[in-house]
């Protein structure tokens, strides 16, 4: 082997490599202008842009048709050129939040009085700027779809709800005809709608007799395309049962996620229980674009301090473990956002659990109420403060006197974590009683107290919690038992005290110890 080389191996790449331009292999899109022009429904949305004379559009893509903005972007600014031709349209990078959701941020960003949102969609309603919906068509061959609907469900009597994700939703109505060939009777079609709150989200059903929720139990749904997993536990509490037809794959066929649906609920559950013992709660914001967000955040922090317990509010874009992980002191988190993107799906990652608005509801019931009946809500759509505000005194506590709350402290019973059986005494931090004040001394005077106008934190005595400006703080509390830094020489009080003796003198290739000549 040391034979055969001549020269040195390269180790290492030469210098002038970093002038070099990286070759980036570039993905065409595979749609002619033709399909283009129906795929993404341009003439439409030239129509509405005309209508409502605006000058600069953005264009928002999920990553999967990003591969195609270039020519809807082109080819749309050919269809408004005549009647506005200075309008200008910009393609929005990498959305801040969820991509089903309108990236108005982004959108601001690029100074735009409009944004084209493509692909499926959550259908939250914007706050400030307009919105044109396109889902997008597809092809579906509906004659197979039939034939798979007539698999599952070979009585022709049966009890169907008929839905389709959005970008197939235009195929409902032609499947619904060939349904009614086929002789099915009690089937019922869907229509989209802008209704997160609806029993199916976005969906409107199509009957001439309105039909309950309670008898809305009887039925299957038979869904086209798979749904994302927040609206799949949504519609595992609405229905007896779920079929979806995957159209992924080169031909088509028919799943049965209802167990599925059924564990990931379980799941769920627990962690409202694990939520349920938490002290110290964080509001994650994930949306800064749905209408009633700020209002959401307002409702839960009424709701988690009625319950006794503090909250956070913080707003960290996109979510990641790693973000999360930086607050330690935070015993959970609640998101705010639409109804899709406030699951977080794979959080096996997460250090504390994440929850949505209407399981943090539930975690905040006291256990004798804490009943869940299966029913389940991704966002803010059903949240809602049915009691007034708690009306809170300085020091965090509900006003009142100081007795009172004693003897309603010491008459409560001791809450358990129902997962792991073990006592917890801080699930409801902020009915503690205010701590108390402690005789300290300042110049010499016995009996009063260090002025503080700055606000910053003080060492209160052991049992107490820290406050800030008079007002009890979990959080301050956690950083002054848990990450107070003393400093050096913070173990004097710890070690006996001493006489000062002579020490060594000298260079370092002999010391000196007092008067002994000998180096050491």
């Amino acid at each position: 082997m040391e034979q055969g080389l001549t020269v040195a191996p390269v180790l290492s790449s030469p210098d002038d490599v970093i002038l070099e331009t990286a070759t980036t292999e570039v993905i065409q899109s595979t749609l002619t202008d033709d399909q283009v022009k129906t795929t993404y429904e341009l003439e439409r949305a030239a129509k509405e842009i005309r209508e409502r004379g605006c000058k600069r559009i953005a264009l928002q893509f999920p990553d999967h048709m990003l591969v195609d903005a270039p020519k809807v972007s082109q080819l749309l600014e050919a269809e408004i050129v005549t009647a506005t031709p200075d309008a200008r349209i910009c393609i929005l990078a990498d959305t801040s939040y969820s991509a089903c959701c309108v990236d108005e941020v982004a959108a601001e960003h690029a100074d735009a009085d409009m944004v084209i949102h493509y692909g499926r969609t959550c259908l939250s309603p914007t706050s400030r700027l307009p919105a044109i919906y396109i889902y997008t068509n597809h092809a579906l061959d509906h004659a197979a779809v039939v034939e798979q609907f007539g698999q599952q469900f070979p009585d022709k009597s049966a009890k169907v709800v008929l839905a389709a994700d959005l970008t197939y939703q235009n195929h409902v109505e032609d499947i619904s005809k060939l349904l009614k060939e086929a002789g099915y009777t009690n089937f019922i079609a869907t229509e989209a709608i802008r209704d997160p709150a609806a029993v199916i989200p976005n969906r409107k059903l199509v009957v001439d007799t309105p039909v309950t929720d309670d008898q809305l139990q009887d039925y299957a749904l038979f869904h086209i395309s798979d749904p994302p997993t927040a609206l799949l536990l949504a519609l595992k509490s609405r229905f007896a049962s779920l079929h979806v037809l995957s159209t992924e794959g080169p031909s088509l066929g028919v799943s049965d996620p209802t167990m599925q649906a059924a564990g990931l609920l379980r799941r769920r559950f627990a962690k409202v229980l694990t939520l349920a013992s938490a002290g110290v709660i964080g509001i994650l914001v994930n949306t800064l674009s749905v209408s009633n967000y700020l209002k959401s955040i307002d409702i839960l922090r009424d709701k988690i301090a009625k319950a006794g317990k503090k909250s956070y509010t913080i707003v960290v874009g996109k979510l990641n473990p790693a973000k999360l992980a930086n607050f330690s002191e935070i015993e959970g988190w609640v998101v705010v956002g639409c109804w899709e993107s406030g699951l977080v799906e794979d959080d096996t990652a997460y250090w504390r659990p994440v929850i949505t608005p209407f399981e943090m509801e539930v975690a905040l019931m006291r256990e004798d109420e804490r009943v869940w009946g299966g029913e389940w809500w991704g966002g803010v759509e059903k949240l809602s403060l049915e009691d007034a505000p708690v009306e809170e005194a300085a020091n965090g506590d509900k006003a009142g006197d100081e007795h009172d709350d004693l003897d309603e402290e010491e008459s409560l019973p001791p809450e358990f974590d129902l997962r792991t059986g073990r006592l917890v005494s801080h699930s409801r931090p902020m009915r503690q009683n205010p701590a108390k004040s402690s005789s300290t001394t300042t110049n010499g005077e016995p009996g009063t107290y260090a002025k503080n106008g700055s606000g910053s934190l003080i060492k209160r005595t052991v049992g107490e919690l820290a406050s800030i400006n008079g007002v009890v703080s979990p959080g301050a509390e956690y950083l002054r038992s848990q990450r107070t830094w003393q400093g050096l020489g913070s173990d004097f009080d710890n070690e006996a005290s001493t006489l000062v003796e002579e020490g060594r003198s000298g260079v370092a290739r002999g010391y000196v110890v007092g008067d002994d000549e000998n180096k050491h």
